[in-house]
């Protein structure tokens, strides 16, 4: 969704983890072993995504949950871009590069600025961002706010996900088992899109355009 943002994927052509090891920037070990290299490291990729803008796609997304109260985003994106273009039923999987937390405190906190590298907890403890890094677990009380939205839905729109990563993998056959109709938007077919009812391929904000014109 947000590559036509240009925000980089992860795990597509040119993805985040083609070019650095997640293992030195991605993961708690990584952090205890040397926070203020993982911190430096998703500081600059918050200010790369203060260059970005929500796209034609988000922002068409927005419009719809105005006018209709009824639609759920949830995104694995963790730029916050739905959010600046004005949705505000977001479910974040995967978390959000502008919030931070302190584990031990069980504390999270949105912090906007440029300053990951000194923010300390009370307790002492470096605040990590409040992302979903390789061996985290997800935090259930969003996992079920997603899958109460999906069990409830009559429409159900994948865009962009690789459909490799669970539980946002498991999310497409809970739509399908519950009776909504299934629609993957990508640059490419996935392992998943057996699954859905329709299969369109290109960018998210034309076909979303099309899908929803005059609405």
């Amino acid at each position: 969704m947000s590559a036509e943002s240009g925000v980089p994927t992860y795990r597509g052509s040119g993805g985040i983890w083609h070019q650095y090891n997640w293992q030195d920037y991605a993961c708690q070990a990584a952090f205890e072993r040397d926070s203020k290299k993982v911190l430096d490291f998703h500081r600059r990729r918050r200010e790369a995504l203060r260059k970005c803008r929500p796209n034609s796609g988000h922002l068409l997304l927005a419009e719809l949950e105005k006018k209709y109260k009824n639609i759920t985003v949830i995104t694995q994106n963790i730029d916050g871009l739905h959010q600046r273009a004005g949705s505000d039923a977001v479910v974040e999987l995967h978390g959000s590069l502008w919030r931070v937390r302190c584990d031990h405190y069980r504390i999270r906190t949105d912090d906007h600025e440029n300053t990951y590298l000194g923010n300390l907890c009370e307790c002492g403890r470096p605040l990590r961002p409040d992302i979903i890094w390789f061996g985290d677990s997800l935090d259930l009380k969003i996992i079920n706010r997603a899958l109460s939205a999906v069990r409830n839905c009559d429409l159900f729109i994948s865009i962009g996900t690789s459909g490799s990563v669970r539980p946002a993998a498991d999310l497409p056959a809970e739509a399908k088992l519950n009776g909504a109709c299934c629609i993957e938007i990508n640059r490419e077919r996935t392992e998943l899109s057996y699954l859905f009812d329709q299969v369109l391929t290109g960018y998210a904000g034309h076909i979303l355009g099309e899908l929803f014109y005059g609405c």
